[in-house]
């Protein structure tokens, strides 16, 4: 062949290509929103008493409803262990400055609190589930918690979103940009858009577009960003495959209060089933792209799903000409997969499954896999476009799960607008000391720094915030800096939902990090930090935490523990550190010896502390005075302690004649009864953790040490130290001694809502022809015994346990190994399945929607090993599973 024709064949190929890479697909829904109605700011509410505030009623959270992707056990594993992961391990990290400023931005009474929250020139904004509140930037509370009525009448549905419009010009000579808030609705089924007229968010009105803005099916779990002359909105909306998936929104005209345009896209070519989490790029800063330049929108896919044949990222381009709205289209996506450098991974776990890592004293959490985490931030830089994205993946080397986070910067490399993004650098970063990292947020400086925030937690550590990063002149593909510390819990999260979204932002004055996420102290709330990715100071320390006591019941003694962390790079010798309680002055002592730089100790203080007023809750403060200290920002720590009412301590004979209940199996507990050098025994630290869908659920067994005894068991539901003729849930005499005997637990006076968490559970047990009587909780007995346990109860706990009577699921098998499953019940509530091998791993976990009276799944077994699994159809509301063997060949 002749180098003229190679060269016309050359190029006739790339035509082709780029004529596949850039079909144009037309735009959906199409429409404009009325203008606004005008939201006088908050200062004037205030001032006007019309300010609406935030109703602190606990709001529990249900299970997650949607379906997720339908993932083929087998499929998509990976051959070798992720190399990203072992060059992350492998990275000498340096240390970082701990963070400027920490404050809490509320104590949520919703489940997750889903935090949200932005730098503006003056203010950082904070919104959490159906709330907000306005804090300057030394972290002072500007504005109470208001509801998000406050700024969109008659709409406190929730889930918001901040963020803040850097570009938007004000034309009054003032600072640029705008704060902008969202949250969805379902009247109908939509947005409300509200921006602020300037840049800040407490003397500054609000237009607000309430209406006009529709999406079809719910849009769960939204996504904002800007780009040029628009907003683009995300969701997990369920339209159909070619149905509306992406939005779009007038950006210029909504700064001006005018009506303005919308048109939907639908995201063509994605391999989803259920749940995904689709995100446009983010401009972080006010340099735009040119008028005209598509927006992109990003989703990664897994190819341990159905339809998807390797892990890959798609980019599309969605094209928004207000001007003209018949050019609104959007092209089929570029793919980034392992030909363009992509390294595999598996996002999967447990199947799918929305409960899946480990806490220490609560329910898996769920880790949001799947999920392209908020936000994806872009920036320009003149020689190159770069954008930052994360999404959990999992280390799943020799079958064992570790949530890891893979992380993307993404270039278009000469800054050209029309070119193709290619992979700059990839890592998978890992939290040390076997931890799990998860619900990251990135965002990259004008420098070209990156900071990464995470959560992080194990079997044995609690939920903690952490950031890390990575210099732009650094080693590619890993995070360079140590990770530091933001919170750590002192609890556990009571339900398998944590933190839908969090939240990494710039800020626009002084490029500084700010960060909004979730975690327990003990109880939910959201935390703010703002950090730098700078080298430490010279002399820096303070109280990292105050470690002891905790709630409990508390004494007039009581030893203050605190750890002293070394921020700087210098080591300090003897420093003072102080405590107070409820702001008086208890102690002012040295810790002899020397914190080296970059190490934490612990230190006791001789004086103690008197917190044994029952009921009482105290706020201790501790501090280090270190003279010439480099940062006295980070000196303090402070902690409210509560100390619980004291438990009454029956006294009873158990010793004689083995009188009271001696076994007891219920939930995930078998144990033997102690009994106690006075017949009482406190085993508050034996959790019973009640799950419908777990062993024992309310069923149990126990065993008296002597015959014609009786028992009676309470839980301290309202958590007031007094065992109340309401709370007891069994009482029966049982004739035999030393032999089983089975009992179920009534909590049909109880509210789902009521049982939430942690209570003490009373046991006692008593020969019934003695003195004394069982049913008086405080009352003495002449043979018997009396013990406290805690009982913990999964939020998703229903007390009706037969929802699948009248059932039947009908399995059938196919050619290779594909089996048609058909649930068919008058149930009608949320179901989902599961497949467990004989080993009890849940290979796949998916929520279903009911076609007629029956549930249907097709289930691909090709990629499984040859063997005996189990399916399973469980109510997600709780109640007792309906279970069907199947066999691979």
């Amino acid at each position: 062949m002749s180098k003229f024709m190679k060269l016309v064949v050359v190029a006739l190929l790339a035509f082709g290509f780029n004529a596949t890479a850039q079909e144009k697909f037309p735009a959906g829904s199409k429409g404009t929103l009325p203008a606004p109605i005008l939201v006088p700011s908050i200062a004037d509410q205030i001032k006007n008493g019309t300010v609406k505030y935030a109703d602190n009623t606990p709001q529990l959270g249900h299970p997650k409803g949607k379906p997720g992707n339908n993932v083929v056990p087998g499929k998509g594993a990976l051959e070798a262990p992720d190399p990203l992961i072992e060059l992350q391990r492998n990275t000498v990290q340096t240390r970082m400055r701990a963070p400027n400023l920490i404050f809490t931005a509320d104590i949520s009474q919703a489940t997750p609190s889903d935090p949200t929250g932005a730098a503006g020139v003056n203010q950082y904004m904070a919104a959490w589930n159906s709330a907000f509140r306005i804090f300057d930037k030394d972290g002072n509370p500007e504005s109470a918690e208001l509801a998000l009525g406050t700024i969109f009448p008659g709409n406190n549905i929730g889930d918001p979103i901040i963020f803040f419009d850097a570009e938007a010009e004000n034309g009054d000579g003032e600072p640029r940009g705008r704060f902008v808030i969202t949250e969805f609705d379902n009247n109908p089924n939509g947005f409300n858009v509200a921006v602020s007229t300037g840049p800040d968010a407490m003397t500054s009105a609000w237009h607000v577009y309430t209406t006009g803005f529709g999406t079809g099916a719910f849009p769960d779990y939204t996504k904002f960003s800007v780009w040029g002359d628009s907003y683009i909105v995300t969701a997990n909306v369920n339209n159909g495959a070619n149905g509306d998936r992406v939005f779009a929104v007038e950006r210029n005209e909504m700064l001006q209060g005018n009506a303005a345009q919308f048109v939907g896209f639908p995201l063509p070519g994605i391999a989803t089933n259920g749940f995904y989490s689709p995100q446009g790029f983010h401009i972080t800063d006010d340099q735009h792209p040119d008028p005209g330049t598509p927006a992109p929108i990003i989703y990664m896919q897994d190819d341990a799903w159905a339809g998807v044949t390797e892990d890959h990222l798609q980019i599309w381009e969605a094209t928004i000409d207000w001007a003209n709205p018949a050019n609104h289209g959007i092209v089929s996506a570029q793919e980034i997969g392992p030909s363009e450098g992509l390294t595999p991974f598996v996002s999967v776990f447990d199947g799918g499954s929305f409960s899946n890592r480990p806490q220490p004293g609560g329910p898996d959490l769920d880790v949001l896999q799947a999920t392209v985490m908020n936000q994806v931030q872009y920036r320009r830089f003149g020689t190159h476009n770069s954008v930052v994205l994360n999404f959990v993946i999992n280390d799943n080397v020799n079958q064992a799960e570790l949530a890891v986070i893979r992380w993307y910067e993404l270039r278009q490399p000469t800054g050209d607008d029309t070119e193709d993004w290619e992979i700059y650098q990839e890592g998978t970063y890992v939290a040390p000391d076997g931890r799990d990292a998860y619900s990251g947020s990135m965002v990259m400086n004008t420098e070209g720094d990156i900071a990464l925030a995470y959560s992080s937690s194990s079997a044995t550590d609690m939920i903690s915030i952490r950031y890390t990063g990575r210099q732009s002149d650094d080693a590619l593909n890993v995070m360079t800096s140590a990770e530091e510390l933001i919170a750590q819990s002192t609890g556990a999260n009571p339900s398998n939902r944590f933190a839908d979204y969090v939240q990494l932002t710039i800020d626009p004055v002084d490029d500084t990090f700010w960060h909004i996420a979730e975690y327990f102290e003990p109880t939910r709330r959201d935390v703010v930090a703002n950090f730098e990715l700078l080298e430490p100071m010279p002399d820096d320390i303070g109280v990292s935490s105050i470690d002891g006591p905790m709630s409990g019941v508390l004494t007039n003694a009581e030893d203050i523990t605190v750890s002293i962390r070394n921020f700087g790079n210098n080591d300090i010798t003897d420093p003072m550190v102080s405590y107070s309680v409820d702001g008086v002055e208890v102690a002012t002592e040295m810790f002899s010896g020397t914190i080296t730089a970059g190490t934490t100790e612990s230190y006791t203080f001789t004086a103690q502390a008197d917190l044994g007023v029952d009921g009482q809750t105290y706020e201790i403060f501790a501090t280090t005075l270190l003279s010439g200290d480099s940062n006295t920002d980070n000196d303090s720590s402070t902690i409210m302690v509560t100390n619980s009412v004291q438990l009454c301590e029956p006294v009873s004979n158990c010793a004689g004649f083995n009188d009271g209940v001696t076994e007891l199996q219920l939930a995930d507990q078998d144990i033997s009864v102690n009994c106690g050098a006075t017949g009482y025994s406190d085993d508050r630290d034996i959790i019973f953790t009640f799950d419908p869908d777990g062993p024992g659920g309310l069923d149990g067994v126990l065993q008296m040490g002597f015959a014609d005894s009786i028992f009676a068991i309470w839980i301290d539901v309202n958590d007031n130290g007094v065992f109340e003729s309401g709370e007891v849930v069994a009482s029966e005499q049982v004739a035999s001694a030393d032999t089983d005997f089975a009992f179920t637990l009534d909590l049909s006076a109880f509210t789902v809502e009521e049982l939430l968490g942690e209570h003490t559970m009373r046991v006692r047990g008593e020969d019934e022809s003695t003195a004394g009587d069982v049913l008086d909780p405080c009352g003495d007995l002449a043979f018997g015994r009396t013990n406290d346990y805690t009982a913990f109860f999964d939020p998703a706990l229903n007390v009706n346990e037969e929802v699948f009577e009248a059932s039947d699921l009908v399995i059938s098998t196919l050619d290779n190994n594909i089996f048609d499953i058909n649930f068919i019940t008058p149930f009608d509530g949320r179901t989902a399945i599961s497949v467990f091998n004989l080993a009890g791993q849940r290979l796949v976990y998916n929520n279903l929607t009911k076609e007629g009276n029956q549930f249907n799944y097709n289930l691909d077994m090709s990629y499984a090993a040859a063997g005996v699994y189990l399916v399973q159809f469980d109510a997600i509301d709780g109640g007792s599973p309906i279970t069907k063997k199947i066999i691979v060949k």
